[in-house]
């Protein structure tokens, strides 16, 4: 017995170890919004969608204390790499006065069916890329989910251009013109291209180009160089993405006691797969390396972007704090030669929006590993293919879930029926183990021995009602990460009053179902005899359905169904050998 008890004191203790892990995290977060939130947030009259889905307006002035958005600055970007250097040399960067940023009348827009984006002329850069299929909160469907922005509440944008020995960036950014204010991907179309013009001095022409196609967010940005001068032309392009640290805006409907998602840069590298700098990594110990192919990218909870350089060449990528106050994460490649008389292209991808890991996992290698299921991922990634299948018949997260339980419980049953044959057996001979227990009261050793004997002879494993909780936990810890990560239960709706799985239940219905759930089934267990564990036991369901109030309310549902089912597994065990040992049974 005294193994039984160190086995469920330390699954409790582990478990309880994990919940309050998370609520210190949760709260932590939660003090640091109501610390930070006019800064990190911005006010509340800030600008936002209007009632048309279109994007913020950029002001002409910030009333908060955050950086304003820089305009024909060029102290944030990259230097000329170093190809032959491996570990590159960290550039020192001066404070700068940064100006206001520019009117929104002087920013180009483009909308396709999935995205809703707008290019700054100075630069060429995307500064707001509103996704039109994501909603920012469930209860404003007008209102499309803000992955990029340029405004008070705050500062992330994608910047590209060219540097180096002719480079247009190079001694401030480039200025552009385009034939249209505004472009729109039409029904049906194969792909919108969206071209700015370089408006500079000397004989070499220079277009940036923007490519957009129906139902993606994989963007292609090329650099196109006519050089008709008499002299070879040389630039290198650069990719970065520039953020400040304002808190995640999808974290934030995340909700409950969970995990605190990854906010900061990721990129592959061949001896890593995947390595993740938080803002303060970046602050820290910047990053500056020269790798094949690859990407970088910049992670929040459900959504991220990133830079897909030309897979085919070595490129330099570095994150960093910048004097300024923003963070930065970015790719240099080598340099573009254009001899006179001939063209040039410089090209890489950019991708802005959900972690849909397949469509991840076809742009470039590694880069679905943003989907970050954690370190129980070999069980994760099958659960959520399973999920995917069964939603795809199902048509209801919440339906696939319980669906999803039930196929679990079926592989599962044979090692789940040991453990409640076990423990049915535990009751049918309860009057012998209390009369053990009052038998040698005095003498413990005695006590553990009569009932081992007792256990031997009754071939009863007195670990087996240990094993449905142990077994459960490894899956439960999965599922939990695939519904706190994927963004396909992001605002998934149930029935009645869950309408969002990924959220905890507004009205803590099922977490109670839950604890009346696993109430019963204690009930359809024999009670413990040693006095300690059997008062741990009762406190169970008290402890987890205290718990289980902030939990997805998706994971409740996991565990309500999976509880219902081992009820119902137990109950027919438990009668089948009830009546077996009844007299003439």
């Amino acid at each position: 017995m005294n193994l039984q008890r160190i086995v469920l004191i330390g699954a409790i203790a582990a478990l309880t170890f994990l919940l309050l892990t998370r609520w210190v995290e949760f709260s932590e977060q939660k003090r640091l919004q109501e610390t930070y939130g006019t800064l990190a947030n911005g006010p509340a009259t800030s600008p936002d969608l209007a009632d048309t889905g279109e994007l913020p307006a950029a002001p002409a002035s910030i009333d908060v204390d955050l950086p304003a958005a820089p305009r024909s600055t060029h102290a944030d970007l990259p230097s000329t790499p170093e190809p032959a250097n491996e570990d590159l040399p960290q550039v020192e960067e001066a404070a700068v006065a940064l100006p206001a940023p520019a009117l929104d009348e002087s920013l180009i827009r483009v909308t396709t069916d999935v995205l809703q984006v707008r290019i700054d002329p100075d630069g060429g850069d995307i500064v707001g890329l509103a996704l039109l299929e994501y909603h920012q909160q469930l209860d404003t469907p007008e209102r499309p989910f803000l992955l990029l922005q340029r405004d008070p509440q705050r500062y992330y944008v994608a910047q590209s251009g060219l540097v180096g020995r002719d480079g247009i960036d190079t001694n401030g950014r480039a200025v552009f013109v385009s034939g249209l204010d505004s472009y729109q991907l039409y029904e049906g179309a194969e792909k919108l291209q969206v071209d700015l013009l370089y408006q500079g001095p000397g004989e070499v022409e220079i277009t940036k180009r923007y490519t957009f196609r129906p139902g993606d967010y994989l963007i292609d940005v090329e650099y196109l160089v006519d050089n008709r001068s008499d002299q070879r032309w040389q630039a290198n392009l650069f990719g970065q993405l520039k953020r400040d640290g304002s808190d995640d805006p999808s974290a934030s409907s995340s909700g409950g006691i969970g995990v605190v998602p990854f906010l900061g840069a990721a990129i592959t590298q061949p001896d890593e797969r995947f390595t993740k700098f938080d803002f303060d990594e970046m602050e820290e110990e910047p990053f500056r390396k020269q790798l094949p192919g690859g990407w970088i990218a910049m992670i929040q909870h459900y959504f991220l972007s990133a830079w897909i350089p030309d897979a085919r060449q070595s490129h330099n990528y570095s994150t960093r704090m910048t004097a300024s106050g923003y963070y930065i994460g970015g790719f240099t490649s080598p340099a573009l030669v254009v001899d006179p008389g001939q063209s040039g292209v410089a090209r890489a991808g950019f991708y802005a929006g959900p972690k849909d890991q397949y469509r991840l996992k076809e742009i470039s290698p590694y880069l679905d590993l943003s989907v970050d299921y954690g370190w129980l991922w070999w069980l994760a990634q099958p659960l959520f293919w399973l999920l995917i299948n069964i939603h795809g018949l199902a048509g209801n997260w919440g339906v696939a879930i319980i669906l999803l339980t039930v196929l679990i419980k079926a592989a599962f049953f044979q090692l789940s029926a040991t453990s409640y044959k076990s423990m049915a057996n535990m009751r049918r001979v309860q009057p012998q183990m209390v009369d053990i227990k009052e038998r040698y009261a005095e003498d413990k050793q005695k006590q553990s021995q009569a009932m081992m004997a007792l256990y031997k002879k009754e071939k009863i494993n007195p670990l087996g009602g240990c094993l449905p909780i142990l077994v459960q936990m490894p899956v439960f810890i999965a599922l939990y990460w695939v519904l706190m990560e994927s963004v396909e239960l992001r605002q998934a709706p149930f029935y009645g009053w869950i309408a969002d799985l990924s959220v905890m239940d507004p009205y803590f219905i099922l977490p109670l179902i839950m604890g009346v759930s696993m109430w019963f089934q204690q009930r359809l267990n024999p009670p413990p005899p040693d006095p300690m564990q059997a008062r741990i036991m009762q406190w169970l369901p008290i402890i987890f359905t205290f718990f289980f109030l902030w939990f997805p309310a998706g994971l409740v549902l996991y565990w309500v169904a999976n509880n219902l089912l081992s009820i119902a597994q137990q109950w027919v065990i438990t009668r089948r050998i009830e009546k077996s040992m009844a007299p003439g049974g």
